[in-house]
């Protein structure tokens, strides 16, 4: 067990689980006590939840939390949704006379509340249990606790709400004896009040941390930081990135009611591209990665003449009126990308260095993520150029047309495997290919493109069914590819490329079926020739089956990935029947037209990249 230095008794230690030892005047026993930290809620909750998870703070190691709850000298009770207690620390247990073992899973204010003389206090007179309903952070002065000991105890009082994906799972009760003097009761007011900022700056902090890695485009994720600081720490906050080209430029601005005062997008020369040192606090925080704390802005005017970040920073604060502001720099002192800065504009209110720390360590965080989601970006547009140069150009064999698309991800969704394929066979039929490699990363592009070649080397002088084709790639897929699993259909067009007639075979590895139009308005699923994914491994028999169909002058057959059909909350068969409908409101639109249209319709929601291979068959 890990020790520290007894705060108490010198010369003396005690496990990270107690706060003092043994020995110590007013001990508790480390039985309980590891109880009120560790002991787990009906619900679930417990102490170490109800602080919650600030990600890299700077005490961020095992048990950390535990032990500033346990040593706190405030008294700190956790109510579930109904008001029982589910634990408390010790500073609670002393001053109410109890143990949490005789205090957990009793109603808190049947438990505890009580008028000056003594007597219950009715229920729907209980600002806590007011509090705890409206699910909203409340403090309150006079009340009275009783102790176990049949005393009364005058307490302050401050709760919040403790919640988790937009849900109140309970109450965290922080309070202090109210019985001394005036000065005593106004110092322990202001500690309780110290402490409820903490918790709100620690809450609006891990809430930043968790709703900025819910996405990877910076635009967005600048956006939705500043729509959580303002109101809640600020009346105004802007973010300024450096770009590429040697600038800075102000990419997102909110204030009341979302206005941004006309000073979005405007830029300025990044600093040391105007050939000077700058002194702002702009300049500051992009050069030197300062924090700065400006607790009195006065009669701020626009710094006309000064250099172009000075003038920028002190424009907007003057715009906005600004009474105390907070520049700090995105990211650590090696990789700056930017800076952010809050206004608030009552003079009552200004920033304290409580709040420049909070702020800088929300600028660290967000750093962060606009380091990640440029990267990110960067090897998006790399995947997304690999599988668009992988595409070959499309043949044009005789009277029948062809046309295709490929659609990357929407933004925000990872690169995927999707691929489309048509070449001419050494025996004069026509190839077509539609496949999906398993995964949605630069592996699954890099996949298939090993299978959009082998699959043509395979293909290309095998003159028997598509089934015996996909079972060589089935079988070569694991000892020369690193592909896992994916779905494939292999089809033959045969026939005389200028005056036909044309007959489809084909073979399907788990994808969905093509669809054929025909001009006449019908329209129909080729279910046959369905066969298992490749990377499932060997079958035993007569290997994978193979279905033909003719081709009808004037059809179309669409070969399509299941972007185009399913959407999360959605079934498949929703998903092909809607396309089915679709297509044949598009059966008389030339090829590319309908292709197009085809994509541009694609199903709310979609999180997935799209290939789409279209045949058509001259009319008689």
């Amino acid at each position: 067990m890990t020790t520290d230095p007894c705060p108490d008794t010198p010369g003396r230690t005690v496990g990270r689980t107690r706060a003092v030892c043994a020995d110590c005047p007013g001990a508790v026993r480390a039985g309980p006590r590891r109880s009120t930290i560790d002991g787990k809620a009906a619900s679930g909750g417990s102490v170490r939840d109800a602080v919650g998870d600030v990600g890299a703070w700077p005490a961020d190691e095992p048990g950390f939390w535990r032990r500033v709850v346990e040593r706190l000298g405030t008294a700190v009770l956790v109510l579930d949704t109904a008001g029982r207690v589910i634990v408390a620390n010790p500073a609670a247990e002393r001053l109410l006379g109890r143990t949490t073992a005789a205090m957990r899973g009793a109603d808190a204010h049947d438990l505890l509340h009580r008028d000056a003389d003594g007597n219950e206090v009715p229920r729907d007179r209980c600002p806590l249990l007011h509090t705890l309903a409206e699910g909203k952070g409340a403090q309150g002065e006079g009340g009275t606790y009783l102790r176990g000991d049949g005393r009364l105890l005058a307490v302050s009082w401050s709760a919040s709400p403790l919640t988790e994906d937009g849900s109140v799972q309970g109450m965290a009760l922080l309070f202090t004896d109210a019985t001394g003097d005036r000065r005593v009761h106004r110092e322990r007011t202001a500690r309780t009040r110290a402490l409820e900022d903490l918790n709100e700056r620690l809450s609006l902090v891990a809430e930043i941390t968790d709703v900025l890695g819910q996405t990877l485009e910076t635009d967005e994720a600048l956006a939705r930081l500043v729509r959580l600081l303002v109101p809640r720490l600020a009346d105004w906050a802007a973010v300024d990135l450096r770009t590429g080209s040697g600038e800075v430029h102000r990419v997102a601005v909110t204030g009341p009611e979302g206005r941004d005062a006309g000073f979005q997008g405007r830029r300025a020369p990044a600093p040391g591209e105007a050939g000077e040192e700058e002194d702002s606090p702009l300049g500051r925080a992009l050069t030197g990665g300062e924090s700065v704390l400006q607790e009195r802005v006065a009669a701020v005017t626009p710094a006309t003449g000064h250099p172009p970040l000075a003038a920028l920073h002190s424009g907007f604060l003057a715009a906005v009126g600004a009474s105390s502001a907070v520049t700090v720099p995105l990211g650590a002192r090696d990789r700056i990308t930017g800076a952010l800065t809050v206004v608030r504009t009552d003079p009552a209110h200004p920033f304290d260095e409580a709040d420049l720390a909070a702020v800088g360590d929300v600028g660290r965080r967000v750093g962060v993520v606009v380091d990640n989601t440029r990267r990110y970006g960067r090897q998006r547009a790399v995947a997304e150029a690999m599988q668009r140069n992988l595409l070959a150009p499309l043949p044009r064999p005789g009277h029948l047309r062809l046309a295709a698309r490929y659609q990357p991800a929407p933004a925000g969704s990872q690169v995927g495997g999707d691929w489309y394929d048509a070449f001419m066979l050494k025996d004069g039929a026509l190839a077509l290919v539609i496949g999906d490699v398993v995964g949605h990363d630069l592996t699954a592009a890099a996949g298939m493109a090993q299978l959009h070649g082998i699959l043509r080397s395979l293909a290309w002088d095998h003159t028997g069914p598509p089934g015996a084709v996909v079972d060589r790639l089935d079988a070569a897929m694991p000892v020369i590819t690193t592909v896992p699993l994916a779905t494939l259909i292999l089809a033959r067009v045969e026939g005389d490329p200028d005056t036909g007639p044309w007959t489809l075979r084909w073979t399907s590895a788990g994808h969905p079926p093509p669809l054929i139009l025909s001009p006449d308005g019908t329209a129909c699923y080729l279910e046959d020739g369905q066969g298992l994914l490749l990377g499932t491994g060997p079958v035993g028999g007569a290997g994978r089956p193979d279905a033909t169909h003719p081709l009808k002058p004037g059809s179309t057959l669409l070969l399509y990935t299941d972007g185009l059909v399913e959407t999360p909350g959605s079934d498949l068969d929703t998903g092909l029947e809607e396309l089915r409908r679709h297509a044949l409101a598009l059966v008389h639109e030339p090829l590319d037209r309908l292709c197009e249209d085809m994509l541009a319709h694609l199903p709310p929601g979609s999180t997935d990249d799209v290939a789409l291979l279209a045949l058509r068959v001259p009319p008689p």
